[in-house]
């Protein structure tokens, strides 16, 4: 290419940037939900992005067809990974010193060939915590109460987790006389309580309906006594989890298989009880139908009930037979997803996230470029002090300019040293945050004029430079790091 020639920049369909705004918000995001994982005790592990494509296919015709597939310079088929579940199956195969049970994180890109559609894209990150090597139902509930203790961490209140047994759900099948293959279509249909009614259920479990849009949706052909019995099952009143454990069990009482799974639910609300976790955000719903082409017994899943529109943004379920594949033998196990795109998009909705562009909590202007050491120097001194700094290196010289800068990038307080500072041994300190903030407040015409006085004599000080630290850590709070 001739140098004269220019690269369009533009971006493949279904990926995006991260600009450092989103990126600041986001890594605070994994930080906080790291910290929860490791108060649980949860180690971290990272694994290849790429896998063996042998790795990959067998959970489903759907991920079949999503698999980013290459061949590599060896002639090897391999494929992106499409979730973070699969790779440590294989990691828990591949290494028996390991010991068991493993408690793993991971927070990671995957990678599906999805059709890029508004809100959906083919790379994104998912946040998985995993308990590997246990059949105890307590380490169901220790997921369950990760993700109550999460979603507290990240500010949310308003939040419903709700949990199931898979078991559950082919109990019903036998309850209502329909052949176990029929299980995923007639799951698959239940899976849309939450966007359509019963009545359009039962139709499409019958002989179809017409959606909102026109379109026929074939039906899968259960008869009406059939549809009646499911009907049965998810008009079950809601309540307390013993209240809705006792009325499920009452009504499959019929049903031998039901046992297993009613007394593994039980367990659950048992140590669910323990663990101090409420009603209010974590209920039990036997109407849930999801991971149909791996989990075997417990599911979960957690929406947020001020963004209902976002759907499930952390769920997970029990896979007890997913590292057979690698070993020939059954591995109990048991997980949690978070889709963190989805929920950091939520966050910003309830607006629980702050976009903040720059890392540095002080911006230290350049009123006198001849002296630039003493700016290095003092900008040295805060870094060593643990305070985030960046010493102002663009070409503007006026101080209005600066300061600007430093708005568009939010950081929040600003150092002014000039020809006087320097003769007096003094700095001076703007803070920029609290300056925003008041300008907003002049605009109150009237209200609070006396308070916007007196915070606006604070707004800027000068102060000798052996205060300089002390004197900063206190306009940016106890949370700002260093040496105490």
């Amino acid at each position: 290419m001739s140098t004269d020639q220019t690269v369009q920049p533009r971006l493949l369909k279904g990926f995006r940037d991260y600009l450092p705004g989103q990126m600041n918000a986001r890594m605070k995001m994994i930080s906080a939900i790291r910290n929860v994982y490791e108060r649980y005790g949860f180690q971290p592990l990272d694994t290849p992005a790429m896998e063996y494509l042998v790795s990959l296919v067998g959970y489903g015709e759907e991920n079949q067809k999503q698999l980013f597939r290459f061949r590599n310079p060896e002639d090897e088929e391999v494929a992106l990974r499409f979730d973070l579940t699969v790779p440590l199956a294989r990691v828990v195969a591949q290494y028996p010193e390991i010991p068991l049970p493993f408690r793993r994180y991971q927070v990671a890109p995957v990678w599906r060939a999805d059709k890029p559609d508004p809100g959906r894209f083919r790379e994104f990150l998912q946040f998985d915590l995993d308990s590997v090597g246990t059949p105890s139902m307590q380490a169901d509930a220790e997921i369950i109460a990760g993700m109550h203790d999460t979603l507290r961490a990240l500010g949310i209140s308003n939040f419903r987790i709700r949990f199931s047994n898979r078991k559950i759900l082919n109990s019903l099948l036998e309850f209502a006389g329909i052949e176990r293959n029929m299980a995923h279509r007639v799951f698959r249909v239940l899976d849309k309580l939450d966007k359509v009614s019963i009545d359009e259920v039962a139709k499409e479990l019958t002989t179809g309906r017409t959606d909102a849009s026109g379109d026929r949706i074939k039906g899968v052909g259960l008869q009406e006594a059939q549809v009646e019995k499911i009907r049965r099952f998810l008009s079950l009143p809601g309540g307390e989890r013993s209240i809705v454990l006792g009325n499920l069990a009452s009504l499959l009482s019929g049903v031998a298989s039901h046992e297993e799974a009613v007394k593994e639910l039980a367990t659950i609300c048992d140590a669910l009880a323990a663990l101090g976790l409420s009603e209010d955000h974590v209920v039990l719903d036997p109407t849930i139908a999801r991971g149909l082409d791996y989990y075997t017994g417990p599911v979960f899943e957690a929406v947020l009930t001020d963004a209902p529109e976002f759907g499930s943004v952390f769920g997970g379920g029990r896979y007890d037979g997913l590292v057979h594949r690698f070993l020939g033998r059954e591995i109990p196990a048991v997980g949690a997803s978070i889709g963190v795109d989805r929920l950091f998009a939520a966050l910003q909705k309830l607006e629980l996230v702050e976009l903040v562009a720059s890392t540095a909590q002080v911006i230290v202007t350049v009123m006198e470029p001849d002296r630039m050491e003493d700016y290095l120097r003092i900008t040295s001194r805060l870094r060593t002090e643990g305070i985030n700094t960046e010493l102002y290196l663009g070409e503007e010289r006026g101080l209005g300019k600066q300061l600007q800068y430093a708005n568009r990038l939010g950081i929040p307080v600003a150092l002014i040293i000039g020809g006087n500072e320097f003769e007096s041994g003094e700095v001076t300190i703007k803070d920029l945050k609290l300056g925003a903030m008041l300008q907003e407040k002049k605009k109150e015409a009237g209200k609070d004029r006396e308070e916007w006085l007196k915070l606006s004599k604070t707004v800027q000080v000068t102060v000798p430079e052996a205060r300089l630290i002390q004197e900063i850590r206190r306009i940016l709070g106890p949370k700002s790091g260093g040496v105490s």
